[in-house]
């Protein structure tokens, strides 16, 4: 063992023994914080607007700070990133994380000098609320492979600007310099199939222990390399012991993931977001993942049917309950105000607070009132998925059909690129079907009004989702398929 599996053991136990701590008082930490935020920010140009130095409470702060989403708070960060101080945080960011949105084109995340840590320690603590549990230090010892995007940055007024990944990746330890891949000039390539290419040249015949990537992306270079080699990864890499992923559902892609390597390995599930490190999977046998609630954030929640009303319930950490959806709202030492960041969690469990991601708030399918959401049909592909364990999917996403050119009722259409297709496609499809009916009510009501009728899978050929994604330039990095849309816009084109 090198000094660093040795090390990890007792700088895990301190910093679990510190985050149990602030978990015992979760909700006078996140109260406490938000007065420390609205404290720092008092004298910005975003906290004299919003009279800051007269809020004393939570209620106060509801009062005078609106939820809002990028478009709504675009005033204050064209200022930021034309070069302006004191705008929505003290002094000029760090960073800006540059995201593409939907409806906003371009997006310029602010990263100060405050947040950049916890973007750093919450990857961290993940992995060493890993150790201090399973006791498994060793895979620290090894190479460690991360699939992001690239770390290359330019400036805009000074101010640094690339993607979240690549940002974080200026921020590694340096304990784990020596043994990361891959190298920062691999790492730099931009086309994604060309950076493939590149980083299993780099990694193939190196004692890998830890991958950490999108699971669709590290499921491409798991194929690539089968391709190569013709083994399976556990016999390229037989140190391979930890998993590390975030930004989708683990389970529709586990089987096949699992499949790939050979057996089932450890996983650990991270929620970074461009504007903070949200949650993290802190335990291999309880569910959902550990909320950060001392990491520079003020969280608040709103009930998701509550969301689209002119003035929704807004509730903080101590309010919320159990198995309800929450529309997730931040307010950050980077100085984001009531900011909406589009996401859906359940919560699983109240002490500690841990959730689950149930979806994104715009990403449903409504189109006569059923209001499916990304939960619900990765649920059901769960469940058809046990019934019939011959599949393997690659990706899917869902749509709907409202004017089918076959004619008859409407319906929902999964567009599903599978690996290995059902023996029997019917009666998968009757699986999805059902679970989703039991999921969800109005989904269910319908079909019995003959309103909708049953859902139908189109079956995709090979590679039809690496090729959507390269046409929209969203191919590799941290990029993902929507699970569902309201519309016919990625169905047609895929």
């Amino acid at each position: 063992m090198s000094f660093r599996s040795i090390l990890a053991k007792p700088f895990a136990s301190f910093v679990v023994n510190n985050r149990r701590k602030w978990e015992q008082r979760a909700v006078e930490t996140q109260l406490s914080l938000m007065k420390s935020l609205v404290s720092d920010a008092s004298y910005t140009l975003f906290g004299k607007d919003n009279k800051f130095s007269q809020i004393s409470d939570y209620q106060d702060f509801k009062q005078s700070v609106a939820v809002q989403d990028y478009e709504n708070l675009k005033p204050y960060i064209e200022k930021v990133v034309a070069g302006e101080p004191d705008i929505l945080w003290k002094g000029k960011p760090l960073y800006f994380a540059k995201t593409s949105g939907t409806t906003s084109g371009v997006k310029y995340i602010p990263i100060s000098q405050e947040s950049i840590g916890f973007h750093i320690n919450g990857a961290r603590d993940a992995l060493l609320s890993y150790v201090h549990e399973t006791g498994n230090s060793k895979f620290l010892d090894k190479n460690l492979i991360f699939l992001s995007g690239s770390p290359e940055m330019h400036k805009k007024n000074g101010i640094f600007t690339g993607r979240l990944s690549g940002i974080v990746n200026h921020h590694v330890p340096s304990y784990l310099r020596s043994n990361q891949m891959p190298s920062y000039e691999t790492n730099c390539i931009e086309d994604w199939e060309t950076k493939l290419e590149k980083i299993i040249d780099e990694t193939i015949d190196k004692p890998m222990s830890l991958i950490s990537g999108i699971p669709p992306w590290v499921q491409m270079y798991f194929d690539r390399i089968q391709a190569r080699t013709g083994k399976k990864i556990k016999d390229v890499f037989p140190e391979f012991s930890l998993f590390v992923y975030g930004g989708v559902n683990f389970e529709p892609y586990r089987a096949k993931l699992y499949e790939s390597i050979g057996y089932k390995i450890d996983s650990i599930e991270t929620y970074p977001a461009s504007e903070g490190f949200i949650a993290y999977q802190d335990s291999q046998t309880e569910e959902g993942l550990l909320m950060l609630l001392n990491s520079g954030i003020f969280y608040e929640f709103i009930p998701v049917e509550d969301y689209f009303k002119p003035n929704p319930r807004r509730l903080h950490i101590g309010e919320v309950q159990l198995g309800v959806n929450y529309a997730v709202v931040m307010n950050t030492n980077a100085g984001l105000w009531g900011y909406s960041i589009g996401d859906t969690v359940k919560f699983v469990s109240l002490n500690p607070y841990r959730i689950v991601v149930s979806g994104r708030i715009k990403h449903f399918i409504s189109a006569f009132g059923e209001h499916v959401i990304g939960e619900e049909v990765e649920k059901a592909m769960q469940f058809a998925m046990q019934r019939h364990p011959e599949v393997e999917l690659v990706e899917f996403t869902v749509a709907p059909q409202v004017s089918p050119p076959e004619g008859g009722l409407p319906y929902h259409e999964w567009l599903i690129e599978f690996s290995r297709e059902p023996q029997n496609m019917e009666n998968f499809a009757q699986d999805l079907n059902q679970k989703l009916a039991e999921l969800n009510v109005y989904y269910d009501d319908l079909m019995t009004g003959n309103i909708l009728r049953p859902l139908k899978i189109k079956s995709l050929q090979r590679d039809s989702f690496i090729n959507y994604m390269r046409s929209e330039g969203k191919l590799g990095g941290q990029n993902k398929v929507p699970r569902l849309s309201n519309d016919r816009g990625i169905a047609d084109k895929l």
